[in-house]
């Protein structure tokens, strides 16, 4: 009995890992949003990870991926309460795809800084609209997808993020003035 035991216990670690660890790339880039530092995102994918292996036998089969960045993003919360930071919420928001230009010497250092202003425009966003925009524009998920793992209605997510992209496209464009002076 004693070996069967561990022959389930390890056919649950190998099917865990095959349908895990694929996203694990994923689930960082969420927890690296969230938390703004790469070593508070890697205590969040650990204990996330963590996490999913305790319920992975009550995993009901639906999309793993959309699954692990729930519990990411649920993790993330528990981390920010037990921090008692707490995220704010504010303004609405649209904004325009930034053109990729031609790769020469000159645009590649005009990318490198547009990339820099994008990334600190994120990083500027209140929680729940980095999150959304995360999940849509750099994980490519569905706005039912985003909604489920939020468990918001898809209404809100479509909120969040007009209202994220608006101040995305309000931070780059005041930026971008600062600069032109």
């Amino acid at each position: 009995m004693r070996k069967r035991e561990r022959l389930l216990d390890q056919n649950e670690l190998t099917g865990f890992n095959e349908a895990v660890l694929p996203h694990l790339d994923a689930a960082y880039n969420l927890a690296r949003w969230l938390t703004r530092n790469e070593h508070d995102a890697d205590d969040v994918v650990q204990e996330a990870s963590l996490r999913a292996f305790k319920y992975w036998t009550g995993f009901s089969g639906r999309d793993c991926r959309s699954w692990l960045l729930a519990i990411v993003r649920n993790t993330f919360y528990t981390w920010l309460r037990q921090r008692s930071i707490q995220p704010e919420l504010t303004a609405d928001g649209e904004v325009d795809d930034i053109d990729d230009g031609t790769p020469n010497p000159e645009s590649m250092v005009l990318q490198n800084a547009d990339r820099e202003m994008l990334r600190a425009a994120l990083e500027d966003l209140p929680v729940e609209f980095r999150e959304a925009i995360v999940l849509r524009e750099m994980e490519g998920l569905s706005y039912k997808e985003i909604a489920d793992i939020a468990g918001v209605p898809i209404g809100t997510v479509m909120s969040r993020l007009a209202r994220g992209r608006k101040r995305l496209q309000i931070y780059l464009t005041s930026r971008a003035a600062e600069n032109c002076l």
